[in-house]
């Protein structure tokens, strides 16, 4: 595992900095594209390069505009499950597979919520790792902390989240278009048991990950253009998404697409949106 190497951040007054200028910051591999900034591009962020908005591109030009749709309906997502969360009393968060930072970014919807409330991110990604400063101003009475780690070494996160986080606690483990980045032969399953299993009683798993299930054609297309970049995906149906939350308490409205998830659905039906979302509470 690789951990940052800024100082622990404690509640109080004082808020954490990260330049960004360690080693990692320094090994940005510019020739090939990054998951994290294509979809920063599909944002419309600006921390991404010329390789990944070729990318973002071609994979608009392939999908009739699904990804773009898909990115921007999957942040209005999370958006709406952390205050949801935070609203019923959260107030410990596990985001793995951060991304690049976009304003409002997970802290500031829970902290806006529950000032008190403690996040802690994750990624492996330097250039997240260089702009992990802006993950870190919250609320002087919170905490917010960033971790450089590789999602498929669970035990290794917790290990880290566990100085920030009370594990004995409930806490929401959000794992945001991250899993289908991960194929069932590299470990999905084990990865989210495994961080699953470690949470207390009343904790929840936030999930959304990529399906075919509704345009086929557009998103095996999709998965291709990835494909020649160098990135692999994997689409799952609604009931592969359902198998990951396996003894745990689906809240309504279950799994959906990520607009229909306690928001509002797409109006252009012939434009569904490919992700699935879906929130499971322990019990």
């Amino acid at each position: 595992m690789i951990v940052s190497d800024c100082c622990s951040h404690s509640a109080g007054a004082r808020e954490q900095q990260v330049t960004g200028t360690g080693p990692a910051a320094q090994h940005i591999d510019t020739t090939r594209p990054h998951p994290a900034r294509v979809y920063d591009w599909f944002l419309g962020g600006k921390d991404n390069y010329p390789v990944d908005e070729r990318l973002g591109r071609q994979i608009a030009a392939v999908d009739g505009g699904g990804a773009l749709r898909a990115a921007r309906a999957n942040r209005a997502f999370m958006h709406r499950v952390t205050r949801a969360l935070a609203e019923d009393g959260i107030r410990q968060f596990l985001d793995i597979g951060t991304g690049i930072p976009t304003e409002p970014n997970l802290h500031r919807i829970a902290q806006s919520v529950a000032p008190d409330a403690r996040v802690v991110y994750v990624d492996n990604d330097p250039i997240v790792l260089a702009h992990a400063g802006a993950l870190l101003r919250g609320t002087p009475e919170g905490v917010t902390e960033y971790v450089q780690a590789d999602a498929r070494d669970p035990r290794g996160i917790l290990e880290q989240a566990a100085r920030v986080l009370d594990l004995g606690r409930p806490v929401a483990l959000s794992l945001i278009a991250l899993l289908h980045f991960v194929t069932d032969e590299d470990g999905a399953r084990e990865v989210v048991s495994t961080l699953v299993d470690a949470l207390a009683p009343g904790s929840c798993l936030v999930l959304s990950m990529m399906t075919a299930d509704f345009e086929p054609e557009n998103v095996e297309q999709g998965i291709a253009a990835y494909a020649a970049g160098g990135v692999t995906l994997v689409a799952r149906s609604r009931d592969e998404v359902a198998a990951f939350f396996e003894g745990l308490d689906l809240l309504a409205p279950g799994v959906a697409p990520v607009d229909a998830w306690r928001g509002e659905p797409s109006p252009d039906e012939a434009a569904p949106v490919s992700l699935y979302g879906a929130v499971g509470r322990k019990p």
